[in-house]
């Protein structure tokens, strides 16, 4: 059976939010955003093993005060952070030197406090069967195209979808991707373009709406009522 592994990126600066501190730092109900999403990956039986992709500089704060603090058994490494997410991501495959290529590893943001296991059990499953997945949610709202200021074309609302993480590969299917991209230069904007650039295939797991990612003031304060809403 294939192991599988989590590994987590919050090597951003989180400039949108505005805060003196790095939006994985702040405090959603007195315990940090980066810490919450860790507990759902530690909480998840079939989960092996956890890495972490933070900035060097802030790599002992995030031990103590994340990792340590919480008594996070399953967080194998942290990792120093690249220039930008793909970077980072790359940089945390790379140190996942035991794993096999049937391996399966999940990459979600460390921003997204909301995952549920069985979110992560979906698209483990996905990714076991197809090589590649992505949780996602339709989109609510009609998407226009738009080219200086003019729309020039409305998509078909039921073809379009919000891609969230999770997204799970096999481990072999998503290092080589990242190593391709590094050697051409090519900048995608998440993991799945990656396979998606080399044509691989990407199925699709359906998310939840409250999976969101906390990248303003106004998400911190949709999380909050998330929270409270549980009771």
């Amino acid at each position: 059976m294939s192991r599988i592994y989590a590994l987590i990126p919050a090597a951003g600066m989180g400039k949108r939010m505005g805060a003196g501190s790095n939006k994985q730092y702040l405090l959603l109900d007195g315990m940090p955003i980066l810490a919450r999403t860790v507990a759902a990956f530690e909480a998840a039986p079939f989960i092996d093993g956890i890495y972490l992709v933070s900035p060097e500089q802030e790599i002992p704060f995030c031990r103590s005060e994340v990792v340590d603090h919480y008594g996070f058994s399953k967080v194998r490494a942290i990792v120093p952070g690249g220039a930008e997410r793909q970077h980072s991501v790359c940089n945390g495959l790379d140190a996942m030197a035991d794993a096999a290529d049937d391996d399966l590893v999940l990459i979600h943001d460390g921003v997204r406090p909301f995952v549920s296991q069985e979110m992560l059990e979906a698209a483990a499953d996905a990714a076991r069967e197809h090589g590649a997945s992505v949780v996602a949610v339709p989109v609510k709202d009609t998407v226009k195209v738009v080219k200086g200021g003019v729309i020039s074309e409305t998509p078909p609302r039921e073809e379009l979808w919000l891609a969230q993480t999770p997204q799970a590969f096999r481990y072999g299917l998503i290092r080589d991707a990242h190593a391709r991209a590094k050697a051409e230069g090519y900048l995608g904007t998440d993991d799945a373009s990656l396979v998606e650039h080399q044509g691989g295939e990407v199925r699709i797991v359906t998310g939840d709406y409250r999976n969101i990612k906390i990248t303003t003031p106004e998400d911190l304060v949709l999380a909050e009522a998330f929270l409270k809403g549980k009771g």
